[in-house]
């Protein structure tokens, strides 16, 4: 859902002026502590009611999975990995969302004005009503998030719940979680939170406990807290997200040199008229005879 109410920091495709507010509005940030979380779904559930997307068939996985991967109605997902280190059985749950980067891939590669938007606050929303449903913010995504809806041909993703944050609301999904592994707040807030647990983690055992915030997107607005920092793929994150090159090519180089073909055509065009003027047919021979009109 689109806010109408926010400055918006940058938006995609946008030809000139991408900032449309006055105002800095501090970045905010989700806390998501991944040790605490014990898979419960509740905020699953609140993310589905408070955005009013339709039922999802779950899938057996063989674990507690309630689907394999994101689904365009279905934005927040916990993950469960089980898995074996030194010797024990370690259940690493997750929860798998869009990451709000400050530098957003999905942005950049989205050729349609206006689709993708990233607000004053750091939120990174799809705009409906430009959405060509293309599917090029998906190659641009290092964290493989946005989906196609094929009922409505657009895309669809988290949207930090941006319809209760401009209102001094905490998103659905936070409201819900019953163990405080999920807070709310500015990034600063937030991460000054983050790297207090980490040092609860590293004094149980923990040593390499970390704040999982990659500066390959310029950071998140979704920060998590792993006790195993070191490992992020075991949690399902990308050691060192980065904006694909050829998306940033694309938008950095080949834009700007389409629209400087663009205006150097109108430019060659507008001086051929003024140097040589409109095309006009020969002069007509006097000696040469006429041909018979034709009755």
């Amino acid at each position: 859902m689109p806010s109408h109410t926010l400055e918006t920091r940058q938006s995609s495709a946008a030809l000139r002026g991408e900032a449309s507010g006055l105002r800095h509005l501090p970045n905010v940030s989700k806390y998501i502590d991944t040790s605490t979380c014990i898979g419960c779904k509740a905020c699953e559930v609140a993310c589905q009611e408070w955005n009013d997307l339709r039922v999802v068939h779950t899938q057996q996985l063989g674990s507690y999975q309630t689907l394999p991967t994101l689904d365009a109605d279905f934005w927040n997902l916990i993950k469960f990995n089980e898995l074996e280190i030194d010797g024990n059985i370690a259940w690493l749950m997750r929860k798998d969302q869009c990451m709000h980067c400050s530098d957003p891939g999905c942005l950049r590669a989205c050729p349609a004005p206006g689709a993708i938007v990233q607000y004053e606050n750091g939120i990174v929303d799809v705009n409906p009503e430009q959405c060509i449903g293309c599917g090029l913010c998906e190659t641009g995504c290092p964290f493989d998030v946005p989906r196609f809806s094929a009922k409505t041909g657009k895309m669809a993703k988290c949207t930090l719940c941006v319809d209760r944050v401009e209102v001094g609301l905490e998103p659905a999904c936070i409201k819900s979680c019953p163990t405080g592994c999920l807070h709310f707040g500015t990034k600063d807030a937030m991460l000054a939170l983050a790297a207090e647990r980490v040092d609860q983690l590293k004094a149980n055992g923990f040593a390499n406990a970390n704040v999982y915030d990659p500066p390959g997107v310029g950071g998140t607005s979704v920060i998590t807290v792993l006790a195993h920092g070191d490992h992020p793929e075991w949690y399902g994150l990308p050691k060192d997200p980065q904006v694909p090159t050829a998306v940033r090519f694309a938008r950095s180089i080949l834009r700007p040199l389409g629209l400087i073909a663009i205006f150097g055509a109108i430019a060659g065009v507008f001086g051929h008229f003024i140097g040589f003027g409109p095309k006009r047919p020969p002069p007509e021979n006097p000696g040469t005879p006429k041909p018979p009109a034709r009755i």
